[in-house]
């Protein structure tokens, strides 16, 4: 046997190996993306329950999932969540409508016209500073402790985002587009409808989105103002009582309700803003 032939027949002895691991881990199942997911809460949950029943959080603490689950499908049955959860939506989608037309129309006033600017524009950067906590006496004072008073309060929240970003996407619009727009023959309302306005969609949805979770933040906190129906009073309610089932229970409401709500906004914005090149559909 020739050197050559020596060398080839030992490449083959290393390749075997290798070529036959290569085939074995061609044949091993790969677990999906969303299960590899699943493998770190699903670890979490078991430990939760294993130190609830071993009696390393008692609960006091926190309830064990097992105990959170029952009592969830309880408060399904009874409607008793729903009856809360209709009541907290109304609050939030109400305060959400209001605080947006607002800061919607206050950017449109202050950042398409400079004297709209020097009018509105330091009474909005001065109401923004003043934090919603420093109203609340006020309100109550104003309006009483009634539900007028809870959406005031979100209204508050959520005028403010909208308001700014949708002022700096009007006011940040690129000078090219206006010179071309210029060029075109465009009239100021046809400027306006046909450029500023499209361009400054993306700020708007950004506002949007950061109103939504200060809308929540917000709702957490007048439910707790002599409330007798929402998740805030639940949560309340069992704070009273120690039942840290319900407020788990609340929380995960709450995050998920806005989870779904932002996924709602991302689609109308993926729709709405399907013209840019730089928008991804996937």
């Amino acid at each position: 046997m020739t050197t050559s032939q020596r060398s080839a027949s030992a490449t083959l002895i290393i390749d075997k190996p290798a070529a036959a691991v290569a085939r074995a881990a061609a044949r091993k199942p790969r677990l999906p993306a969303w299960v590899i997911r699943c493998i770190s809460p699903l670890a979490i949950l078991l430990l939760w329950q294993l130190s609830s029943q071993l009696g390393w959080l008692p609960s006091r603490v926190i309830a064990a999932p097992s105990q959170i689950g029952d009592t969830l499908w309880a408060m399904i049955l009874s409607g008793e969540l729903a009856k809360n959860l209709l009541v907290s939506l109304q609050r939030a989608v109400a305060g959400l409508v209001i605080g947006v037309s607002i800061g919607v129309v206050a950017a449109l006033i202050s950042g398409l016209s400079k004297r709209g600017e020097v009018i509105l524009d330091s009474p909005m950067q001065m109401l923004r500073t003043i934090p919603s906590l420093a109203l609340v006496p006020l309100f109550i004072l104003w309006f009483g402790i009634g539900e007028f008073t809870k959406v005031a309060l979100i209204v508050l929240g959520t005028t403010f985002p909208v308001y700014l970003n949708l002022f700096s996407g009007i006011r940040n619009i690129d000078p090219k587009l206006i010179e071309a727009a210029n060029t075109l023959g465009l009239n100021r309302a046809e400027l306006i409808w046909h450029v500023i306005l499209p361009g400054a969609l993306p700020s708007f949805f950004v506002g949007l989105r950061y109103a939504l979770g200060v809308s929540w933040l917000a709702l957490v906190f007048v439910e707790q103002i002599n409330t007798t129906a929402g998740i805030g009073f639940l949560a309340s309610d069992a704070r009273d009582f120690m039942r840290t089932d319900v407020i788990v229970i609340c929380l995960l409401i709450y995050s998920v309700l806005g989870l779904l709500i932002d996924g709602l906004i991302r689609t109308l914005e993926r729709f709405a803003l399907a013209w840019r090149p730089t928008f991804t559909r996937t």
